[in-house]
């Protein structure tokens, strides 16, 4: 088995409001579908399996764009949308936060039996892989999440999380089983977090010794080696700083959005009607749907389409959000009905932002940037864990 990757992020308390997750929820389906349209339900396991990607569309999702409360926010936004319309996206999601973990055995044995899968099989692979990130590797963080994403090709996809009380992070393990080769030797895609000192690791390669000699008492031997391929760390602030993102592709997206119309852009013109704050956010999500894995490398970027739950970069502007979730919908549905030209001008979106980036220079007022955006997001129904957001309070004239 090969681990896909692992994230490290700062342990934050607190709750999703139920204004968020439903919107979580809507943009989520709407995301997948698209890439099951575009590029097959196969795909949709690949990206969740890779960190930066996981990262940028829990950012996009509004969420808070570096903590770890993405992680079960983004599985459990997804598993309540996907797991109605499974059976015609071929995509089932198990598992989850504490209990909901325990209830993945379960799950996968009833999706076997419509399925026709080996639920043994996909059982095993599930514990296994709990086993490998809570146990094999004791690198001081206890699993307290585990999701278990599947296709009904039998392809798979894990994403579970650990907590470490004293340094107060998380980290999170992605796994992917179309890399899978052994569940004990260099299994991971991805393990996302900070070095926090010498761990034990019984899956790394230089533990190939210790490994045949526990492996030799159980009568079994290792397989080959397969080494980690990728590593995320968010940093502990609050605030998106402008080294926290590419200003050259934000640059390219604002001005898109804001200085360019879809009028200028012939390929655009099924866009028309979209303001540009909409345009924005559609570009940013149309980039997760559709772009390569190196345009995931700065995930703070993706909090420019809806802001955050808690206030940063700027809060969550409910209108817009609602806006580019409709527009979504509608391309789906159309393509569903053989009427993909307006799924087909999403996806150019991102190509366009992309090709504007090659003689972008950015300007140097990211922090003007983001003070626009909060001082507008009353306009665009701006909302935080905290409240709505107000209009600035008007400033009485005074004569002496």
């Amino acid at each position: 088995m090969k681990r896909s990757g692992s994230a490290d992020l700062p342990l934050h308390y607190g709750y999703v409001p139920q204004w968020l997750a439903e919107r979580m929820a809507k943009l989520g389906l709407a995301v997948v579908e698209n890439i099951v349209i575009d590029y097959g339900k196969d795909e949709v396991l690949r990206r969740l399996s890779d960190p930066f990607w996981f990262q940028s569309v829990g950012a996009v999702m509004g969420m808070d764009w570096h903590s770890s409360g993405i992680t079960t926010s983004v599985m459990g936004a997804l598993k309540r949308a996907i797991n109605p319309y499974s059976r015609d996206l071929g995509i089932y999601i198990c598992g989850g936060k504490g209990k909901h973990s325990k209830q993945t055995p379960a799950e996968l044995l009833r999706i076997s039996e419509t399925t026709g899968l080996d639920g043994n099989y996909l059982v095993k692979c599930s514990k296994l892989s709990a086993k490998v990130d809570n146990t094999a590797i004791q690198d001081g963080f206890q699993l307290y999440t585990h999701n278990f994403i599947l296709s009904d090709t039998g392809k798979w996809a894990v994403v579970q999380q650990g907590m470490s009380d004293v340094s107060r992070t998380a980290r999170r393990y992605h796994w992917h089983s179309e890399q899978l080769t052994s569940f004990v030797n260099d299994p991971h895609t991805f393990i996302y977090g900070q070095n926090h000192g010498l761990i034990l690791n019984m899956t790394d390669k230089q533990a190939d010794g210790s490994r045949n000699g526990v492996m030799q008492i159980a009568s079994e031997n290792p397989e080959h080696m397969l080494r980690e391929i990728n590593k995320l760390v968010m940093p502990g602030h609050h605030h998106v700083t402008a080294k926290d993102v590419d200003l050259k592709r934000l640059g390219a997206v604002l001005w898109l959005a804001h200085e360019k119309q879809p009028s200028d852009f012939e390929e655009l013109l099924l866009l028309q009607g979209l303001g540009p704050r909409t345009l924005q956010s559609l570009a940013l999500v149309s980039e997760v749907i559709h772009g390569t894995p190196s345009r995931f490398k700065d995930p703070a970027r993706f909090s420019f389409a809806h802001g955050g739950k808690d206030g940063h970069p700027f809060p969550v502007p409910t209108k817009v959000y609602d806006e580019t979730i409709s527009t979504l919908q509608n391309a789906v549905y159309k393509a569903k009905l053989g009427r993909s030209e307006k799924n087909e001008a999403i996806k150019r979106l991102s190509k366009i932002a992309e090709n504007a980036e090659e003689d972008f220079i950015p300007n140097a007022n990211f922090d003007q940037v983001i003070a626009q955006e909060r001082e507008n997001s009353w306009k665009y129904g701006g909302r935080t864990v905290f409240g709505k957001a107000k209009p600035p309070v008007q400033q009485q004239l005074k004569l002496f």
